[in-house]
């Protein structure tokens, strides 16, 4: 919305704020202001002059023209528009004057005769070509006859006018026109707004004898027409051209020109029908039929479908309601009787009218918003007179309407105590109130309670928080203090929060570094290391890669690995902790289970002069994973060779008392070469399984104070029995006093017969009170080594 600061100050008259301080005050009170412009802005040395004499160039197209500027001198002017005449006063660029494009006007000749500036068209001078009432063929632009000669050009063009540019929310369309951006002003400076007033005169002529209305539809709450006859089409003055050319609009003619200026206005967009070209009597307002056809007033024929509001004339329609007209009944030089059209279109059928054939127009656009329902008819009456002011003719007797529709004015109520308790403020009865009255609302104060009747056009406000809102915005949201709410309970961490954050201390003591991946992926990412599983994608996606919600972390892991050794980061220690996506049988909505996955890339210790380089292997991220489960009471790796997208030979599963909770092993060769990647260990923890499993608290064990025992075994044993087994074997022979298990050796070789291995066992005895006689430790270890035996065929060496 284009608001001019010159018209702004005749609806506001107090007004003393400059366009600047409106641009900051505005924009803090709740109508963001883009900026504010001046149609001046970068031209000098332009003035009113007025050609005295006018001689041809033989065989050219140009003239010599003697033009005075209010100098001593007239100047001489070489210029080649057809429409130059003698007394014509015109736009004259004088040497050194700066016109659009920054084009600078220098001395020169033409056909060899000398030539002191330039006569000038509206285009030369900047007025953008969609606002431009003439085509730059038809010459050069004519100035007021009341022009001044010498005088600055500006103030008859209201180029030193001050655009002001608002950024309109859907919420607040009231300010889609002058009347509203007056209003909103006079709220925030509590100033008096003073509305322009015409008055309407009608003839004898009743209207409802030459035309009647009917409407067939319920998207059309109300459908207004009025006849004026006697109607001469011409330009538009000069000060109603520039009105609307500073409000983006182009100029036309004179009624044309009116339902524009009453649409910047009062924000109701109006449509003049020339009535002679309707054929008939009757207007019916209705629902387009299949396959019915209109051309528009762009002189393009569209094709219409039920959803399309038209009006009609002798069963043709003749406009596309609320959105264009039609050709067949435009506004032309020959036009003597004029039907104005004022009514209310049902907001959504607009929009799906405009969007379909791309006819988004100024009328449509605040159909779609929401227009003013409490001045249909006002609007109606004020463009009636004002056409009868600029093109003559009488307005003949009464409207004739679909109905006398006027919209109900909610009430709304709301309490002092609401208010300050809402906004933090210690407000006086008075304040409120006289907020309110500012607003221009009718108020009704009864005790501490505020019952205010809310003025038609500001249908964004229905309810309590409205008024809220309100009062903030007008007493200044920088005048609100800044305070911390008020609560019985300190806010704190939910338990998932804690553990999070417990996970994250341990990770980054490992040295990792934490990363935060996307959520949404490709779908082949999506389940590349679960297998085949039902996943949620969206409809409508930015991007091709980011549609799926993703059942791991891990490929988004891997991609950053790609990222950082493509930069030449060839150590990755990586971590996220986030939610991935599960379906649920119970819901459409998947299930988010908080996850943690991290990956290892690289060298774990660089090359020294004196060491060498320690790659990560599959220990050092084992180690890792038992560090970070070394609270829980049962924690077990489950070797694994099915696990999708991991080596077979080099993948476990995670069990915490006897629950899967992930899985720890290497990318298979194939998956790193498809990411470009060096080989990367990984593995992933479902987080609501370990917060569920997590002991409820440390048991204190006193400290021994005896001596530990140790004693070595060495076993053969078949080689596809795994180390797991053999701890497992030794850890359920129950002997109390026994605390550690810890292989330190493993042989498979020549010496040993096929298909067998050895493996050698450090066990660590440790009594709490007494120490362990050699006959408890023969005992001890004797029984384990019969359970090796019995259960695992295992040899003692």
């Amino acid at each position: 919305m284009l608001v001019s600061y010159k018209w702004l100050k005749e609806l506001v008259p107090e007004l003393t704020a400059s366009s600047a301080e409106l641009e900051q005050k505005m924009s803090t009170s709740g109508i963001e202001v883009e900026g504010v412009t001046s149609p001046m802005e970068g031209l000098s040395k332009l003035v009113v002059g007025e050609i005295l004499s006018s001689e041809d160039i033989p065989e050219t197209h140009l003239h010599i023209t003697q033009v005075n500027v209010g100098a001593d001198e007239p100047l001489q002017i070489v210029c080649g528009a057809p429409n130059v005449r003698v007394g014509m006063k015109a736009i004259v660029a004088l040497v050194g004057a700066r016109i659009a494009d920054n084009y600078k006007i220098k001395k020169g000749k033409i056909r060899g005769v000398e030539s002191l500036g330039m006569l000038c068209a509206l285009d030369e001078i900047g007025i953008d070509e969609k606002i431009n009432p003439m085509k730059h063929e038809e010459g050069i632009f004519e100035m007021p006859a009341d022009a001044k000669v010498g005088d600055s050009i500006f103030p008859y063009l209201d180029m030193d006018d001050e655009i002001i540019e608002l950024s309109i929310t859907p919420n607040r369309a009231d300010a889609l026109s002058m009347h509203g951006a007056a209003w909103e002003v006079g709220a925030i400076y509590g100033l008096p707004v003073k509305l322009e007033e015409k008055s309407l005169t009608e003839s004898s002529v009743n209207a409802a004898d030459k035309v009647s209305v009917k409407v067939d539809t319920d998207k059309v709450p109300t459908y207004k027409i009025r006849l004026i006859k006697g109607v001469k089409i011409a330009k538009s003055p000069q000060w109603l051209q520039n009105r609307l050319m500073n409000a983006g609009v182009k100029p036309i003619n004179n009624v044309v020109d009116v339902t524009n200026y009453v649409l910047m206005a009062f924000g109701q967009p109006l449509h003049s029908f020339d009535f002679d070209q309707f054929g008939s009597d009757e207007i019916v307002v209705r629902q387009a039929k299949t396959d019915e056809k209109i051309t528009t007033l762009d002189h393009i024929e569209r094709e219409l479908t039920p959803e399309d509001i038209v009006i009609t004339a002798n069963g043709t329609p003749v406009a596309l309601g609320g959105v264009m007209g039609g050709a067949d009944s435009e506004i032309t030089d020959e036009t003597t009787t004029v039907a104005l059209e004022s009514a209310l279109f049902d907001g959504t059928s607009i929009r799906k009218t405009s969007q379909k054939f791309a006819l988004r127009s100024e009328a449509s656009s605040r159909f779609e918003k929401g227009v003013n329902q409490g001045t249909v008819r006002e609007a109606l009456d004020f463009a009636a007179a004002m056409i009868v002011e600029l093109a003559g003719g009488e307005v003949l007797s009464g409207v004739v309407e679909s109905n006398d529709y006027q919209p109900a004015l909610p009430k709304v109520s709301i309490t002092l105590s609401r208010v300050n308790g809402a906004l933090g403020t210690d407000l006086s009865l008075e304040t409120v109130e006289k907020i309110f009255v500012q607003l221009g609302f009718g108020v009704q104060v009864d005790g501490e309670n505020f019952i205010c009747e809310i003025p038609s056009r500001r249908w964004d406000i229905s309810i309590e928080a409205d008024l809220v809102e309100e009062v903030a915005r007008i007493y200044g949201y920088d005048n609100l203090p800044s305070t911390l709410p008020v609560s019985q309970n300190a806010g704190e961490l939910t338990a998932m929060q804690k553990f999070r954050r417990k996970v994250r201390s341990e990770l980054e003591a490992a040295g990792l570094d934490e990363v935060i991946g996307y959520s949404l992926v490709t779908p082949e990412k999506a389940t590349e290391f679960v297998g085949e599983l039902e996943t949620t994608t969206l409809m409508m996606p930015m991007t091709e890669d980011r549609q799926t919600l993703r059942a791991t972390m891990i490929p988004g892991l891997l991609d950053i690995v790609n990222y950082n050794q493509n930069r030449k980061n060839a150590d990755v220690a990586l971590y996220e902790i986030g939610n991935i996506f599960w379906p649920n049988p119970e819901d459409i909505r998947p299930l988010e289970i908080p996850h943690l996955a991290f990956a290892l890339s690289g060298h774990l210790v660089d090359k020294t002069y004196r060491s060498k380089a320690v790659p990560v292997d599959f220990y050092a991220t084992k180690g890792i994973v038992e560090n970070l489960l070394a609270a829980y009471e049962e924690v077990k790796f489950i070797p694994s060779a099915n696990q999708p997208g991991m080596h077979p030979g080099r993948t476990a599963m995670v069990e915490i008392n006897g629950r899967q909770a992930g899985f720890v092993g290497q990318i298979h060769p194939a998956t790193a070469k498809k990411y470009d990647i060096a080989p990367t260990y990984v593995a992933t923890l479902n987080l609501q399984v370990m917060q569920e499993e997590m002991p409820a608290q440390t048991v204190f064990h006193d400290i021994p104070k005896v001596q530990a025992v140790q004693r070595d075994i060495a076993l053969l044993i078949d080689a596809t029995i795994s180390h797991a087994e053999v701890v497992s074997v030794i850890e359920s022979s129950k002997v109390k006093t026994l605390q550690k298990v810890e292989l330190f050796d493993i042989y498979q070789g020549e010496k040993l017969p096929e298909g067998k291995k050895s493996m050698a066992y450090r066990l660590t005895f440790q009594p709490v009170e007494n120490s362990m006689t050699d006959e408890q430790i023969a005992s001890a270890v004797n029984k384990i080594t019969k359970n090796l035996v019995n259960q695992l065929a295992a040899e003692i060496r």
